[in-house]
């Protein structure tokens, strides 16, 4: 490869290949509808302003920066741009090929960047390789089925974005958009020694923009390990390469529910033992310039592979069958809990125990965030999370000290108790968390009487949505049935817990400033629309006392479950 070249010339006779300790396909497409920027309609958006611009300088796709081994060429920075590009062609191609036959020079331009008898000039990450071959290459697949990972999702949404973009596109628009990516400039730097490709992503990335933590310290691992591994160098980088293959494979399974860099940081807290650890960079770094660092390398990167493996399964199947880790992860925001969770995974603890460890995390964590205080949560449980270890995997203490926490009046302690639960229930709540807390209620509701029924998991509930029974603008129309809006009704009554009630979004559109009445015949779809029927008399109001009535009874229900 030239450093000074073009897309097609740097594709022409070369095999490009994502190895698969590398990070899979991670640029998002925007859904249907959705005016979102992401960075494939941004790639198609630049290009689209490039052309309109009759700029005299060819279109600039930046470094790209290489490993070449046994004549491959193995991207180390730059995955993300070429696998899009080579998305973009595919689509390019085939929207083409649809309105005529291809000349003896585009042939030709194909076969440089795309594809060469069987010879595909790029190829991404193993896992989801074939999916890319058939969907995007050689379009024998045309349905959705079978997209196990997130990447292999993003893939699919990119070619089928690029296809519905092209689809009335014509043949001017095609033929110059094919000739601003082949001529399209970079740079390339492609190395013979593994070592020297991660020292230039260091410096790369440490003077640009940042990947992630999680990216920064893979490189610096695998750097330290050609600096210092000696006689088992080899045999270490593969080790390395083995374990980041399958974080990134969870990565790719679990990544919109958690932060691949804050999982970096739960296992640190979790290998070290301490809640107090915040800087994964720095607490790394200080290791890695301390001595050998070789055991440390090998042993922290065991217990990353491990913590990103059972986060995936916590995330995963455990999630969909367990109502308690459910709960806790419909609750959100649990950065507290997870290094509980990912030893209490560690030490092989069983399912069931998982679960009331993960209802008694969930108490505290709503706790935390409803009561608001500024009282650090750190310092009152870190010495039950210290000794919570291999030789004592008891979850009783944990759940001890929590439990006596919500009931103690100790000062230093009582910050999180049941008083202080109520008074933070009787102030407005944050649609968000009133979203949470009325599906509690509901699943109370849902309870009283009927044991043996599952209860209603928050993901059944469609487009879920906070309603103010009595609508936050008086309704025009008189008698509406909502009482008197004076000073009183505004401030205390129209956004509590005793007005709020969880419904779907297009129940909720549906309802809007229509009078009490009318609400009513609407409410029959879950316990407590039900409720409020019941609760108002025949042609009565929603008067302050109903609401304090049925506030009152909301607030003594998720005290008793929280």
């Amino acid at each position: 490869m030239e450093a000074s070249t073009t897309i097609r010339k740097m594709m022409a006779g070369n095999k490009i290949v994502v190895p698969t300790y590398q990070r899979a396909y991670s640029w998002d497409t925007p859904f249907p509808k959705s005016d979102r920027n992401t960075q494939t309609n941004v790639f198609l958006e630049d290009l689209e302003e490039y052309s309109k611009s009759n700029a005299s300088t060819p279109y600039y796709f930046g470094h790209f920066l290489f490993e070449e081994r046994n004549k491959e060429f193995n991207v180390i920075d730059g995955q993300q741009r070429l696998t899009t590009i080579v998305i973009f062609l595919s689509s390019l191609f085939a929207k083409m090929k649809d309105i005529r036959n291809l000349t003896d020079s585009e042939e030709i331009c194909y076969e440089d960047m795309v594809k060469r008898r069987d010879v595909i000039r790029f190829s991404t990450v193993d896992y989801d390789n074939q999916l890319f071959i058939d969907y995007v290459i050689e379009r024998t697949k045309v349905d959705h089925n079978g997209l196990d990972t997130e990447s292999s999702r993003r893939i699919v949404r990119a070619f089928d974005f690029f296809n519905e973009r092209l689809a009335s596109k014509d043949e001017e628009y095609l033929t110059k958009m094919l000739s601003i990516i082949s001529e399209a400039a970079c740079s390339t730097h492609p190395v013979q020694s593994e070592s020297e490709a991660i020292q230039m992503f260091i410096f790369q990335n440490n003077r640009g923009k940042r990947p992630s933590n999680l990216e920064i310290i893979k490189a610096q691992f695998m750097y330290n390990v050609h600096l210092h591994g000696n006689e088992d160098r080899d045999a270490l980088t593969v080790e390395i390469k083995n374990r980041f293959e399958r974080i990134y494979r969870s990565i790719s399974s679990i990544e919109y529910r958690i932060n691949e860099d804050d999982i970096l940081l739960y296992t640190l807290r979790v290998h070290f033992n301490s809640l107090w650890e915040v800087n994964s960079i720095e607490r790394i770094n200080k290791i890695l310039t301390s001595g050998d660092p070789i055991d440390f390398i090998k042993s922290f990167t065991r217990s990353l592979s491990t913590s990103f493996e059972h986060l995936s399964l916590f995330f995963g199947r455990h999630e969909r069958e367990n109502f308690a880790i459910h709960s806790l992860i419909t609750l959100g925001r649990i950065a507290i809990a997870l290094p509980f969770i990912i030893k209490a995974y560690k030490y092989a603890l069983a399912t069931d125990e998982i679960s009331v460890l993960c209802s008694s995390l969930e108490d505290l964590v709503i706790r935390h965030r409803l009561i608001g205080t500024r009282a650090d949560m750190t310092s009152r449980i870190n010495d039950v999370f210290e000794k919570f270890t291999e030789e004592n995997k008891k979850t009783s203490p944990i759940i001890e000290r929590i439990e006596w926490m919500k009931t103690t009046s100790e000062w230093w302690w009582a910050y999180w108790n049941n008083e202080q639960l109520r008074n933070a229930l009787q102030r407005g709540i944050d649609h968000a968390v009133a979203k949470y807390l009325l599906w509690k209620y509901e699943v109370h509701l849902e309870q009283q009487g009927k044991s043996g029924y599952l209860p209603t998991r928050f993901d059944r509930i469609i487009s879920p949505e906070v309603e103010h029974i009595a609508p936050t603008t008086e309704p025009e129309i008189k008698p509406h049935g909502y009482g008197n809006y004076d000073e009183e009704f505004r401030n205390q009554y129209l956004n509590c817990l005793g007005n709020y009630l969880l419904l779907s979004k297009s129940h909720n559109c549906a309802v809007g400033n229509i009078s009490l009445k009318q609400k009513l015949a609407t409410y029959m779809h879950n316990e407590q629309q039900r409720e409020v029927k019941s609760l108002v008399p025949e042609d009565g109001i929603w008067s302050k006392e109903i609401i304090q009535k049925r506030k009152d009874k909301i607030i003594a229900a998720l005290i008793a479950m929280c």
